[in-house]
């Protein structure tokens, strides 16, 4: 799940990063689409104080002699269900080194049998805020400093079941005490996040078939589809 991001320049992306109070919008770098393993910005919080960081979009990282490489492990994602798990790969962060991805869009992918398809997924009138995990690492020789992150993902939400069925990502309300709690990491009650586990579409999405990520060329008409009832 969600194998692209979009991160397009608009009014509601640079009013988001405002409204978030990022010390540091400016350094936002807008892009139509990147892919895992491509650096991308998040948005951390230290000592009060929420800044862009930008960080390779793999969590887990291999050493090598000279420098990291994004590890064999897939871990561009993380799935809600083994953050609680102690021996997985996002026990740790989730406890300690929380994140949000502001993105225009993301992307995904459907496997038939008669081949593949592709699928945006743009907000209208709004951007998004995604649940994200993040770790700092530091090479012993080089003294290389890297941040990676991933995206956690929950079940698949209904809505999107036609365009990919295995997972959705997990958006955060916006101006809420719970994307707040998910910054603070002095917050320890992760009991509060388990409302963030059941899917849930906050916003109205563009969903558009496309020929393929690169050239990004639209197949048939768009469909709207509208957020949850109840959620914020």
């Amino acid at each position: 799940m969600c194998g692209r991001l979009n991160f397009i320049d608009d009014l509601f992306m640079r009013s988001s990063l405002l409204e978030l109070s990022v010390a540091n919008p400016n350094d936002m770098e807008y892009c139509r689409f990147k892919k895992p393993t491509d650096e991308i910005f998040i948005i951390r919080e230290t000592q009060g104080v929420r800044r862009l960081q930008k960080a390779n979009w793999w969590l887990l990282q291999d050493m090598s002699y000279e420098g990291f490489t994004p590890s064999r492990f897939t871990s561009f994602n993380t799935r809600c269900d083994k953050l609680n798990q102690p021996n997985s790969a996002g026990y740790q962060p989730f406890r300690e080194s929380r994140c949000v991805i502001l993105a225009k869009g993301f992307g995904e992918t459907e496997k038939h049998e008669t081949g593949v398809e592709y699928y945006d997924f743009i907000a209208q009138d709004s951007a998004i805020t995604l649940a994200g995990l993040y770790k700092e690492w530091r090479h012993p020789k080089t003294g290389e400093y890297r941040v990676s992150c991933s995206i956690i993902t929950n079940p698949p939400h209904p809505d999107l079941v036609p365009y990919h069925s295995k997972a959705s990502p997990l958006i955060l309300p916006q101006a809420s005490p719970l994307l707040d709690a998910w910054l603070d990491m002095s917050h320890h009650n992760l009991q509060m996040f388990d409302e963030l586990f059941v899917p849930a579409l906050r916003h109205n999405f563009l969903v558009q078939q496309i020929d393929k990520p690169s050239s990004y060329k639209p197949k048939g008409e768009a469909i709207l589809l509208r957020p949850d009832r109840g959620v914020n």
